[in-house]
This record gives structure tokens, C-alpha cells and sequence, in this order.
């Protein structure tokens, strides 16, 4: 599969979330040839709200419904004749997978076993079908653990993950990878960094800074805060998955990173900066409520991306920088936070 699908059904899993919404959007509009099944289990991560814009589209269904769940899994293959999956289902809070990981398992594991085997079954009726239609796995740069003061995180870095969460998603990576080279199957995986942007779930680091900031809370930076992240603002990202799923190699992996690395304080600090200027607070600055706190156990210390690959093989290179990005991001929360 090297170019766009001229018709057909495309499997969205996950698309009530962050990343998936955004995703979902983009697609329809520069897919007009291609119909969208969104299956989503609509768990705390995961809101109908996200989709109102997409909701009433002509090419857009949304099914409510858990991708471990064989039997449905089959019924919507069989109905709606899917012709490519794109994976984003997944339970991804690092410190939710510390707390309780047997929903980690289940859904980043057996989930995602559940729909290859299904995809598999479908599409092994014709070496055409196995060959063109495709699945694309959605991952994550945490699979490959922690990096120093130095160095990137490319497609061919070992996988070394920390947590329930990443080990999780190294699994299923591994399962993919499986299903292509054991049985034929056409997959693409992508790991990502640390997206940000609208519609991301309020427990994660930018929504809580703008959220505790505006309430007059402290605001919780685990550690000494100088745990680095490359940020990838979400539209760059799903540009990027658009490419992949038309464009990638069978059974190659793209790592997609934002070119942006930042540390956890240099996060909240600029936050703060920016809320000082869009909506000053009387009673002082909004750095002042940063508060470090305990770090979380084994917190991976830095991760950044070397994006060569997909800019080399498909053309793609991130387009917003954080500088602007956050702006975007502050105004969309702001909207959200100051309706209530």
C-alpha cells in the first residue's frame, strides 16, 4: 500500500479520545473517499463531546462497543466490509497503569490481539485482500525507555520500557510486528511523542497546569521537574498518520516527534507566563502555585525523537512549534474551563 485508497471502510478504534478526535476530523476531510467506522468503549478518557463536530457526517458512524469483544469485532468487519484499521484504543496514563495495571493488559494486550486476529480472519478470504488492506498500530516513544542528557530515539532503538503502561504497549507492538512477518498482514505502527493540544484529557500534564492555575491550586510537578519530553502539537501528529496509513512501507515502523524537547518546569513556567498576560491574577503570579511533589516511581528522565525517517520516506515534517502551539492549546482550555 504505498498510495490513497480509491474507496472503502476504515476501522477508527479509539476515536472518542485525544489523539483519535483530532484524528477523525482530518481524515474525513482529506479522505473524501472513504467512510469512517469509529469504535469506542467511551471510558473516562473517551467523550461523544469530542466528536460533535463529525457526528451528523455522512461517511461517519459511531459504534459504542470494546475492541476485546470478538463477536463484535467479527459483526462489524462482516456489516461494514472494513478495508484498514487504525488502532488508537489504548489505556495510556503512565501513573493509572502504576495504580492499577490489569486494564493496561487487557485492553493494550488482549485488545489488541482481539483485532488482529479479527483482521486476519476477514481479510485472509483473498491474498488481495491481505495484501491491500491495512493495519495501522498506533504507539508510543515510551516502549523504548529512557534516554541521558543525549542521543534520540529512533526506529531502531531497543525497546526498554518502564512501566505497566509502555510494556503494554511494547506487546502489542511486538504482536503486530508478528502478525506481518507470521502471517502476511499489512501493518504500519508509529510511535509518537508526547502529544498536546485540544481535547486531551484533563489528568495529564498541560491540562492540570492550566486547570490548577486558574483555580488558585498548586499546581504538581513531580520530582525537580527536569524530566524532558519532545512535545508534537496533535494536528502535526494526525498529518503524520494520514501519511503513514496511505503512504508506509508494510511492516515498517515511522517515529513521529515535534522537534520540540522541553523539561517539566519550562512547561509550567511558560504556562504560567502566558496566563499572566491573557488573564492576570490580583493576588500574584501563577508560578507562584508550582509545587514540586514526589516523584513518580520509575519517571523515564528524557525522551526526544530523531524524525529522519518519515521526513526522508514520506515527506512529512512537524509545522507548529510550541511556542505557538501552546498558545492554541491555552485558549482552547480556557474555553473550556471558564464555561463552567
Amino acid at each position: 500500500m504505498t498510495g490513497k485508497r480509491k474507496e472503502g471502510t476504515i476501522l477508527i478504534t479509539g476515536g472518542a479520545g485525544f489523539i483519535g478526535s483530532n484524528f477523525i476530523g482530518l481524515f474525513l476531510e482529506k479522505n473524501p473517499e472513504l467512510n469512517i467506522v469509529n469504535l469506542d468503549k467511551l471510558t473516562y478518557a473517551g467523550s461523544l463531546d469530542n466528536l460533535v463536530e463529525v457526528a451528523s457526517h455522512k461517511r461517519y458512524l459511531f459504534i459504542k462497543g470494546d475492541i476485546c469483544d470478538r463477536g463484535l469485532m467479527q459483526t462489524i468487519f462482516e456489516e461494514h466490509n472494513i478495508s484498514g484499521v487504525i488502532h488508537f484504543a489504548a489505556e495510556s496514563h503512565v501513573d493509572n497503569s502504576i495504580a492499577a495495571p490489569d486494564n493496561f493488559i487487557k485492553t493494550n494486550i488482549e485488545g489488541t490481539f482481539a483485532l488482529l486476529e479479527t483482521a486476519r480472519s476477514f481479510w485472509s478470504a483473498s491474498d488481495e485482500l491481505l495484501k491491500e488492506n491495512r493495519f495501522h498500530h498506533i504507539s508510543t516513544d515510551e516502549v523504548y525507555g529512557s534516554l541521558g542528557d543525549e542521543g534520540y530515539f529512533t526506529e531502531e532503538t531497543p525497546y526498554a520500557p518502564n512501566s505497566p503502561y509502555s510494556a503494554s504497549k511494547a506487546a502489542s507492538d511486538f504482536l503486530v510486528r508478528s502478525y506481518h512477518h507470521t502471517y502476511g498482514l499489512n501493518v504500519v505502527t508509529s510511535n509518537c511523542s508526547n502529544n498536546y493540544g485540544p481535547r486531551q484529557h484533563d489528568e495529564k500534564l498541560i491540562p492540570t497546569i492550566i486547570r490548577k492555575a486558574i483555580a488558585k491550586e498548586k499546581i504538581p510537578i513531580y520530582g525537580d521537574g527536569s524530566n524532558v519530553r519532545d512535545w508534537l502539537f496533535v494536528t502535526d501528529h494526525c498529518e503524520a498518520l494520514n501519511m503513514v496509513f496511505h503512504q508506509g512501507k508494510a511492516g515498517e515502523t515511522y517515529a513521529i516527534g515535534g522537534d520540540n524537547e522541553h523539561n517539566n518546569l519550562y512547561i509550567a513556567r511558560t504556562i504560567c507566563g502566558i496566563l499572566d498576560e491573557v488573564i492576570p491574577n490580583p493576588e500574584g503570579r501563577y508560578e507562584e502555585q508550582i509545587s514540586l511533589v514526589e516523584d513518580r516511581p520509575g519517571h523515564d528522565y528524557r525522551y526526544a525523537i530523531d524524525c529522519t525517517k518519515i521526513k526522508n520516506d514520506l515527506g512529512w515534517s512537524p509545522t507548529e512549534d510550541f511556542s505557538t502551539g501552546i498558545q492554541k492549546t491555552i485558549q482552547w482550555y480556557l474555553a473550556k474551563y471558564q464555561k463552567v
